[in-house]
């Protein structure tokens, strides 16, 4: 008889129609919106952590779904005016809010995992690195919607009233919100904006997208939004099976309580909320070619042109060049200027060039991003003109090309082609040691971020 009574809760409630919404509003957000995101190495369906991480992110708006959806369960005692009915059975009121929570709980749960399979069986042909990592961040998410339903469940009985459902959806869409735009920071020196977690917005389940392959959530966030969700359920439920004002009342101390003990666990140093997975950041190495863990099916495919490059380099540039290539391991803050090494060339495969090359192409981007690296502030899409016109004139010249290919510069204005055949034309005049010494300068004065590597290969100083 136990086992029938979920059963027929399942039929006769809204929860398998929540769990069904859940999945639905989930998949057409990470489809339709977010879709394959290119070739980004940070894509839902590219790797686990990045998988639970984007999935985690749909919960802006699916937590304010389930804990609206949940209000509106828990007012069916009053719509059917069975309240008092209800009360007067010997039966306790726990017992049927224990039923009630577990149908939506069961149902959110195996809508969210649904998520997670759906997303989790096209890693699996994506990628080579299988781990675990993944898993507390997908738990916890699927416990925000549980939390969340109950809590609504508990309001909704408490405050029977048409109204409570939408409000309380609503209340929690703009909280989401709030916490969002409080992740954005401007930094007062550069202008330039950065997404920055503070200790209040990890009382959001819902995560910032994946900014980096590399990058996951610390322990100290998992334990901290787990105290505070199971003491929003804890809530939740004790207001669903209280009958009176003062139990009520007495039923909001787990929240309260799960906030403050949240509070105190969560990270206040935001350089501890998203922290580099050491494991996944290992490197692996054919000869001087590395990659992360994280990246080592490309390995095989990276190699050949990685080596090339670095002996075409060497015998254009000879002591002066680059020793290695490496995948980098360091993430960067928003409006931080990397730094790069003279002898150790590092490459991203969020690179456009080198994510979409191959063979000879993949050689010549190794060779191009090695001589002149983006010296951007990171956060900042944007490569100067004359650092793009440095990599194909640099790249050209190692490769002894005839002159630079004209598909690099497909939105150089007439000016700036002009002004990239002219230095080609310039260096191509020099003897080959003056040669190999201007571009020697441009690379040292690249690697260290300054001047301006056009300037330096026209013979101007590289400050």
């Amino acid at each position: 008889m136990n086992k029938r009574i979920p059963c027929i809760e399942l039929k006769r409630s809204i929860a398998p129609w929540a769990g069904v919404m859940v999945l639905g509003a989930a998949l057409a957000f990470l489809y339709l919106i977010l879709g394959e995101g290119e070739r980004s190495t940070t894509r839902w369906t590219a790797q686990w952590t990045s998988m639970a991480l984007q999935i985690r992110g749909s919960l802006y708006f699916l937590w304010p779904l389930a804990v609206g959806l949940g209000a509106l369960q828990g007012m069916r005692d009053h719509r059917s005016r069975m309240s008092e009915l209800l009360a007067s059975t010997p039966r306790p009121a726990s017992h049927r809010a224990a039923t009630l929570s577990a149908a939506m709980a069961i149902a959110l749960a195996s809508g969210f995992a649904a998520i997670v399979l759906v997303g989790g069986v096209q890693v699996l042909f994506n990628t080579e690195y299988t781990h675990l990592g993944w898993l507390p961040i997908s738990l916890v998410g699927a416990l925000s919607l549980v939390a969340g339903a109950v809590l609504g469940m508990g309001v909704g009985r408490a405050l029977p009233s048409v109204f409570t459902p939408p409000a309380l959806a609503v209340g929690i869409l703009v909280f989401t919100t709030i916490m969002q735009m409080s992740l954005t920071k401007v930094d007062a020196a550069t202008g330039i904006s950065r997404t920055e977690p503070n200790l209040l917005s990890l009382l959001s389940p819902a995560a910032q997208p994946a900014l980096d392959v590399l990058l996951t959530l610390s322990a100290s966030v998992h334990v901290g939004q787990t105290i505070w969700l199971l003491g929003m359920a804890a809530t939740g439920f004790a207001l669903l099976a209280a009958g009176s004002l003062r139990n009520r009342l007495i039923a909001l101390t787990p929240v309260l309580a799960g906030a403050v003990v949240a509070l105190l666990v969560l990270p206040s140093d935001t350089r501890q909320v998203y922290v580099v997975d050491k494991i996944a950041a290992e490197l692996v190495c054919e000869g001087p070619i590395c990659v992360t863990k994280t990246h080592q099916a490309r390995l095989n495919d990276l190699a050949g042109p990685g080596k090339d490059a670095l002996r075409r380099m060497h015998s254009a540039l000879k002591e002066q060049a680059p020793v290695s290539i490496r995948e980098e391991t360091n993430v960067w803050p928003d409006g931080s200027t990397p730094r790069w090494s003279r002898e150790i060339a590092l490459f991203g495969f969020d690179d456009p060039m080198i994510a979409a090359a191959k063979g000879k192409e993949l050689s010549r981007a190794l060779i191009a991003n090695s001589l002149v690296p983006d010296c951007s502030p990171r956060g900042v899409e944007a490569v100067s003109v004359s650092a793009i016109s440095a990599q194909s004139i640099a790249a050209s010249w190692v490769l002894d090309e005839s002159e630079p290919l004209s598909s690099d510069f497909t939105y150089f204005s007439k000016l700036q082609l002009d002004q990239v055949h002219r230095v080609w034309k310039e260096i191509k005049r020099l003897p080959q040691a003056e040669q190999r010494s201007r571009v020697s300068t441009m690379y040292l004065g690249a690697v260290a971020c300054k001047g301006d590597p056009l300037a330096a290969l026209d013979g101007g100083a590289s400050r």
